[in-house]
C-alpha cells in the first residue's frame, strides 16, 4: 500500500516539507512539470508558491503547447503568457518537435506524442494543480502527465483515442479518459524517476486552461505528496468527498458527470499504480 503524505498548509516552506518527506532523490537534470496557466486564468501554481522547491531542486519548469485556440497554442503566444504570468526560464518541451513513447498494453492507443525536449531530462517532480476540469472530470497529477507531457499533437492524439477524427473533442467519454491513462503509461515507462506532488487550492470545477473559470466551489485542503500517482489523486479525490464543505456536491457533479474517475481505474490496470494507500498527516 502507497504512502500518501498529506499537509493542510498550502506554502513555500511545506511544499519542501512534503517533497523531503518522500525521501526520493530527483537527481541530474530535473524537470518540473506544471501548468503555467491558460491566459486570463489566475487559479495556476503561483511562482511565490513553487518556486524555493523549484530552486532546491535545481529544476527546470517544463511545459507543452496546447491544441485548442487561445494563447498558448504557438510557442511566441505561449511564452507571452508564461511571462504575464510570473514564470521565467520555461522549457517549452514541444517548440521544437516532439518525439514518440510506445504505449503498452493500451485499448486505444499504441503511441504517445510528448515534447522532444524531455529527452534532455533525468529526473521529474510532476507538481499539479488539483482541480476540476471542463472534459476529464479532475485534473491532478494523472492529466498533467499525460495531457500535460504531450505535444500539441500529442494532445489532440489523446484527445482523439488515437483515432484519426475530423473533429477530436467528439470522441466518446470513456475513451478519451482511458486514452490520458494509456499516455501515463507509456510516461512512466520512459521516465522512471518521478515524484508526485498535488496541491489542492482555488478548487474551481474549471482546469487552469481555461480563460474564464468559474470561481471556486470550495475551500482550499492542502498539498498531498507521494510516488504514486494513482494512490495520490484518488487521496485527493476522497479528502473531497468526504469534506463537509457545502460547495463538494458543485465539484462532484463535474467528476462524476465527465466520467472522470475512469482515469484511476484504467491507470491501476494498467499497472500505473494502486487506488489503496496509506493516508500520513505531516502537521
Amino acid at each position: 500500500m502507497e504512502k500518501v503524505y498529506f499537509t493542510k498548509e498550502i506554502s513555500s516552506e511545506s511544499l519542501i516539507k512534503i517533497y523531503e518527506k518522500l525521501e526520493r532523490k530527483l537527481s541530474g537534470k530535473v524537470a518540473v512539470k506544471i501548468s503555467t496557466g491558460e491566459a486570463g486564468n489566475n487559479h495556476y501554481l503561483k511562482p511565490e508558491l513553487i518556486n524555493n522547491l523549484v530552486k532546491k531542486l535545481n529544476g527546470t519548469i517544463v511545459e507543452c503547447n496546447t491544441a485548442y485556440e487561445g494563447k498558448r497554442n504557438t510557442t511566441k503566444d505561449h511564452l507571452e503568457t508564461i511571462k504575464e504570468h510570473g514564470f521565467s526560464n520555461v522549457d517549452l518541451m514541444d517548440r521544437d518537435g516532439d518525439i514518440t513513447l510506445p504505449v503498452n498494453g493500451g485499448r486505444h492507443l499504441k503511441e504517445n506524442y510528448v515534447g522532444k525536449n524531455i529527452d534532455n531530462y533525468d529526473s521529474m517532480l510532476m507538481l499539479s494543480h488539483f482541480k476540476g476540469h471542463p472534459m476529464g472530470g479532475f485534473g491532478g497529477a494523472l492529466k498533467n502527465m499525460s495531457i500535460g507531457l504531450a505535444s500539441s499533437r500529442g494532445k489532440a492524439w489523446i484527445h482523439s483515442g488515437g483515432v484519426k477524427r475530423d473533429d477530436i473533442w467528439s470522441t466518446p467519454q470513456v475513451e478519451f479518459i482511458e486514452s490520458m491513462a494509456e499516455a501515463d503509461k507509456s510516461v512512466v515507462d520512459y521516465f522512471k524517476n518521478i515524484v508526485y506532488i498535488n496541491v489542492i487550492n482555488n478548487l474551481s470545477v474549471d482546469c487552469d486552461c481555461v480563460a474564464n473559470p468559474e470561481a471556486p466551489c470550495m475551500k482550499d485542503i492542502g498539498i498531498l505528496a507521494s510516488l504514486d500517482p494513482v494512490a495520490l489523486d484518488q487521496a485527493c479525490l476522497d479528502l473531497i468527498y468526504n469534506s463537509d464543505d457545502e460547495g463538494k456536491n458543485h465539484f462532484i457533479e463535474r467528476v462524476e458527470s465527465r466520467q472522470g474517475k475512469v482515469i484511476l481505474d484504467h491507470a491501476q490496470e494498467l499497472g500505473i499504480g494502486s487506488k489503496e494507500y496509506q493516508l500520513i498527516d505531516i502537521d
